[in-house]
């Protein structure tokens, strides 16, 4: 990178939207329940002033996607083509069309209580519609908004320069993994897979690093993150919550990589013709002058503000498009067996002697949390939402966010990408991620509580 002079507007537009980024994002501030962070309070003022009305927004969101979703599919790959950003998120699979279509039907009949006291019922479909969808909307509607702020600014190129040395030694990966898992964590998981399947396809990364990538460090977004512990009621913890999941994350990314079947992934790159990155910083540079200096191009490249909001409208669309009709199909059905069902018991059974020997409250309720995170990640902290003790649900909450595999959006995004992982390969991770997080995740909250 040739070296250039910059001027004082250059380091200002990279310093003040990161600043206010990480202000909105990550930094701790006191209310009247506790810690939480800038973005929680807004979405918490929005949810309060729109409470009346926010199950019609999101039955209206769910069945507008669903519309609109069905007239992509029948219209084909040439839907939507002048607008890129709306084909990708209306042409999809004839699975997800299914899934939205169902959930539009679900969210009708909850709204308007037609049908067996099983899907519109407090304990199901009420409590999706009615609680977590407006928890969703909210939270989605301000991190969208305010995400590009830390995405467009340079501050993933100043983060993914400065961990070169952190990622090789101690999770064998190349630097610039840690833009990927940064921009899962700042925006979304799927965020990361994506990025990480392109990079592959670009011979960036070998198999074994994409599917490590992939599977360990598209980590659950702030943003989700503070959903699942609304859900629980314990948004007043966010902070050693959070903690709490980056140390149990932390371990799990040391050891994963190093175990079947990450480790058997072969080290070749996607074509003979890749060779990789080059990791090395420029003579005369160290890690923070080089990281700066691309931060600085970076942020030089954004210059208006129309892109900003057009890209933080997408991000709210993509969230509440993309997410709510997933929640409410998969919630919905997950949550009448729940209810209704004894398999989550029996599927939990093997789990009840583990935690009671980690002498978490309510173990046999608890246990019936712990594999449903497989289907998708918010389900364990809405079943979970009932029990009495808030140790029990802190643990169900951030296991449910340190296992990373949910076939409702990771997982299948995997599976439909080009990272070369199988579903059998990610059965095993969500299983192996379980085992390792959950102690960590009770010693943590045995500390706190």
């Amino acid at each position: 990178m040739e070296k250039q002079s910059y001027r004082l507007a250059d380091h200002l537009k990279f310093l003040v939207p990161s600043l206010l980024g990480i202000f909105l994002f990550m930094t701790p501030v006191s209310t009247d329940d506790g810690m939480t962070i800038p973005i929680a309070v807004m979405a918490g003022w929005i949810e309060t002033l729109l409470a009346g009305q926010l199950s019609a927004i999101m039955m209206v969101i769910i069945i507008v996607t669903a519309v609109m979703t069905v007239i992509a599919k029948v219209k084909g790959p040439d839907a939507f083509q002048r607008t890129p950003f709306f084909q990708q998120l209306f042409y999809t699979s004839t699975f997800w069309v299914v899934t939205r279509v169902l959930a539009a039907v679900f969210a009708v009949m909850v709204f308007f209580k037609i049908g067996p006291e099983a899907i519109h019922g407090g304990a199901t479909g009420e409590m999706l519609l009615g609680d977590l969808l407006h928890v969703l909307f909210a939270v989605f509607l301000f991190a969208g908004l305010f995400l590009p702020l830390l995405m467009n600014y340079g501050l993933l190129d100043l983060f993914g320069t400065l961990m070169t040395k952190i990622m090789r030694p101690l999770f064998k990966l190349p630097g610039r993994s840690s833009i990927d898992s940064l921009a899962s964590w700042i925006g979304d998981g799927t965020i990361g897979v994506l990025m990480t399947s392109k990079q592959y396809q670009e011979g960036y990364y070998t198999k074994r690093e994409a599917a490590v990538i992939g599977t360990t460090f598209s980590v659950v977004s702030i943003t989700f993150t503070l959903v699942v512990v609304s859900e629980v009621g314990l948004s007043h913890m966010f902070i050693p919550f959070y903690l709490t999941v980056l140390a149990a994350g932390f371990i799990a990314a040391l050891i994963m990589p190093r175990i079947p079947p990450l480790s058997r992934k072969a080290n070749s790159y996607v074509s003979e013709a890749a060779d990789g990155i080059e990791e090395d910083i420029p003579e005369g540079d160290n890690s923070f002058t080089f990281g700066y200096r691309k931060a600085l191009d970076r942020a030089k490249g954004e210059t208006s503000v129309y892109k900003f909001f057009k890209e933080g409208g997408q991000n709210i669309l993509d969230m509440w498009m993309g997410v709510a009709p997933i929640v409410m199909a998969f919630g919905l059905v997950a949550l009448i067996f729940a209810e209704y069902t004894p398999v989550f018991s029996w599927l939990g059974m093997p789990f009840i002697p583990l935690l009671e020997l980690l002498q978490v409250p309510f173990a046999q309720e608890a246990s019936e949390t712990v594999l449903i995170g497989f289907a998708d990640m918010f389900l364990p902290a809405i079943i979970g939402a009932s029990i009495e003790a808030e140790i029990t649900r802190f643990i169900i909450a951030a296991l449910s966010v340190t296992q990373l595999i949910y076939m409702s959006e990771v997982g299948g995004l995997l599976l439909g990408s080009k990272v070369p992982v199988s579903f059998k390969d990610l059965a095993i991770i969500f299983l192996l991620r379980t085992l390792i997080t959950l102690p960590i995740i009770a010693l943590f909250a045995h500390l706190i509580f």
